[in-house]
């Protein structure tokens, strides 16, 4: 009978989940993937398959924690880092990043981070020599770490400075901090019901919010909750939901939405009983809207095409809805790596794109037809002003202001000229994790 002594060590529990953290903040930092690539699809991370759900759930909260609070842990570890953090072993950042953010934020004991964040850096070749340093620095963040915090809480560090001095420019500096510190807060999960709002809500322990859709604070894997396989619901934040909702009654009409996947706004389309064409220009994300489609037992008319080259149905259609490709500043709150792999030069860039998808909708729209313009960002080029130079350039166009009626008399969302503008502040809470909205911009124009 072999000796145990020469048995394979089992691993330390809990120290894949922070092992595959680091690997995918490393990712974002360092290599510019979204998080989106790395945790679904062809591209995840191989590790994931390995994890238990409870690992997975731990290993996604400490990565959305980091950069979430990637501007506040940077001041803290350099206030604790006499040469500041070894620029030559990645593994060692991360360490440090994850021990401190389990410590600040986390309900982890804080000798578990720094035992854990130790062996990170011991079992890497480059990162090993960091131990010590590593050890002496978090424990001295579970001492000093949250009078660090506090010293800079007005400060809104968790924002690069080129977006926050957009945001204090466009909409004031207080309602900037106040965007700012909605961010900082784990975002609760929004449902679009098909119907009995009520009920869903008591049996997901949530709650009917005013504009309709059902808030939850319920963990796990979204496909386990009651009614998902049974298709009674869809993921989609509140702010989201709302665009649709300015086409009015629009049974039996025929309504292109232009950027569709994954589908969440032609779900709604369907569920109110228009003849929909979903288009969108990659096969794979059709593939995932016909699955969604097909779970909620809804129809809708597929095409893989782009936009801008689509000829359409010569008789036009009678509503469209763009929800254009954008900067996304808007979802930092869900996708918080948003923040950080996105540059101010991008959005030259998506406006370009944005007014080809507005012109060619003009000529698909039938003459009295419904347009609905929406994007998930908070840059006024992305929105307000992508909509003013279409009408100067479009005589045919008018803008047809939202009433507070018609968004659950929520009359902070609309603008002077009439359109919908939501924030990350909007619908505040006592329990943070209960309050906030995706950044939106949408506008109803109608053709002569």
């Amino acid at each position: 009978m072999p000796s145990q002594r020469f048995a394979p060590p089992s691993e330390v529990p809990g120290l894949a989940a922070r092992r595959i953290a680091a690997d995918i903040v490393d990712g974002v930092l360092h290599k510019h993937r979204t998080l989106d690539e790395q945790l679904d699809g062809t591209g995840a991370h191989p590790g994931l398959k390995t994890l238990a759900d409870r690992d997975r759930a731990l290993m996604r909260r400490l990565v959305a924690t980091i950069l979430r609070r990637l501007g506040t842990l940077g001041h803290v570890l350099s206030r604790l880092l006499d040469k500041g953090i070894p620029s030559d072993a990645p593994r060692a950042q991360s360490a440090l990043l994850i021990g401190a953010a389990q410590i600040l934020w986390m309900d982890v004991p804080d000798h578990a981070a720094v035992d854990l964040s130790v062996r990170l850096v011991q079992s890497d070749r480059r990162a090993a020599r960091y131990a010590g340093l590593v050890n002496a620095v978090l424990r001295r963040c579970a001492r000093e770490g949250q009078a660090l915090v506090e010293e800079v809480a007005a400060q809104s560090l968790d924002l690069p400075p080129w977006l926050l001095a957009r945001w204090s420019a466009h909409y004031g500096e207080a309602t900037a901090r106040d965007m700012a510190l909605a961010l900082a807060h784990e975002p609760s999960l929004d449902l679009t019901v098909k119907s009995d709002a009520a009920q869903w809500a008591s049996r997901l322990h949530g709650e009917v919010l005013t504009t309709g859709s059902v808030r939850t604070v319920l963990h796990g894997a979204v496909t386990m909750l009651p009614g998902f396989t049974e298709g009674q619901w869809w993921v989609q934040d509140a702010a989201a939901a709302l665009p649709v909702r300015l086409f009015g009654d629009i049974k039996g009409k025929s309504i292109a939405d232009l950027c569709a996947a994954p589908g969440g706004k032609t779900a709604q389309l369907a569920q109110s009983g228009a003849h929909v064409t979903a288009l969108d220009r990659s096969p794979a994300r059709v593939a995932r809207l016909r699955e969604n489609l097909t779970r909620l037992s809804l129809q809708a008319e597929t095409v893989v095409a782009d936009a801008v080259e689509w000829a359409g149905p010569p008789e036009g259609f009678d509503g469209i809805l763009i929800d254009a490709p954008c900067t996304s500043t808007g979802t930092i709150r869900r996708h918080p790596d948003v923040a950080w792999l996105r540059q101010e030069s991008d959005i030259a860039a998506m406006t370009v794109l944005q007014q080809r998808l507005l012109k060619k909708s003009v000529s698909l729209l039938k003459p009295g037809g419904t347009l609905v313009y929406c994007t998930c960002s908070l840059e006024p080029e992305e929105g307000e002003h992508a909509i003013a130079a279409l009408l100067a350039a479009e005589p045919a166009l008018r803008r047809v202001p939202i009433e507070a009626s018609e968004v659950s008399g929520l009359s902070e969302i609309i603008t002077t000229e009439g359109d919908l503008r939501t924030l990350p502040s909007h619908l505040p809470n006592a329990d943070p994790k209960l309050g906030g909205l995706d950044g939106f911009f949408a506008a109803r124009l109608v053709k002569s």
